[in-house]
């Protein structure tokens, strides 16, 4: 028997599907944002001269790299309660995600910051600035611009990884498809158009990535 396209039901729940994307979205963006904060003191501590500090950063970034995601939200979600920490659904997502984003976020910082001139570092403590005055205002602008392609890609690769989210009932855009393929069969449509939501919107977020890499140059 052929199998014939039919996407009224997936039209018919197509507020549900941009509403999962919009939460998928806002996950992604919570993520990244706790992500960069953590990413930002991984930088700065695995290029300075600690050893005990640079030796926690890098086992962080090892141990983090080399787990899956999905591992680290069943974690999460389902062992730490055993430990009486008890996180809702959304919190214990974003807790694992932003873990997750820190390690690498961390590598990509430390290379922002390894690019940095030493020339231009020099020049701002020969003018009078202190070291913290010096990282704020010198290094961490050139660091971030140097970073932003790489700190878009992981925040595309983020908002992707939010289907896993699905896995403890998250009801962001893989979870609203799923429950609408169960719920009328039509395997093909409802898979098509999720596939086409995540495809626009990481071109959408790759071109305005571009255009704020045009608005700001390299150093």
């Amino acid at each position: 028997m052929g199998y014939t396209l039919n996407f009224a039901v997936i039209w018919a729940n197509f507020d549900k599907l941009l509403w999962g994307l919009v939460l998928g979205l806002s996950l992604a963006l919570a993520s990244v944002g706790i992500g960069a904060v953590i990413g930002l003191v991984g930088g700065f501590v695995s290029s300075g001269t600690n050893r005990i500090g640079r030796a926690i950063v890098a086992a962080y970034v090892a141990v983090i790299r080399n787990t899956p995601i999905l591992v680290i939200v069943l974690l999460i979600y389902f062992a730490l309660p055993q430990t009486g920490i008890v996180l809702d659904k959304l919190p214990s997502f974003i807790v694992a995600l932003s873990i997750y984003s820190g390690a690498y976020l961390s590598e990509v910082f430390r290379a922002g910051l390894v690019s940095v001139p030493k020339g231009v570092v020099e020049a701002a403590r020969a003018i009078g600035l202190t070291r913290l005055q010096t990282n704020v205002y010198v290094v961490a602008p050139i660091m971030l611009r140097n970073a932003l392609p790489a700190l878009g890609s992981t925040f595309i690769s983020l908002f992707k990884d939010t289907s896993i989210a699905a896995a403890i009932a998250v009801p962001e855009l893989t979870f609203q498809a799923r429950k609408i393929n169960v719920e009328s069969f039509r395997v093909v449509e409802t898979w098509t158009v999720a596939s086409a939501l995540y495809i626009a919107t990481c071109f959408s977020i790759a071109a305005l990535l571009r255009g704020l890499e045009r608005r700001f140059p390299k150093f």
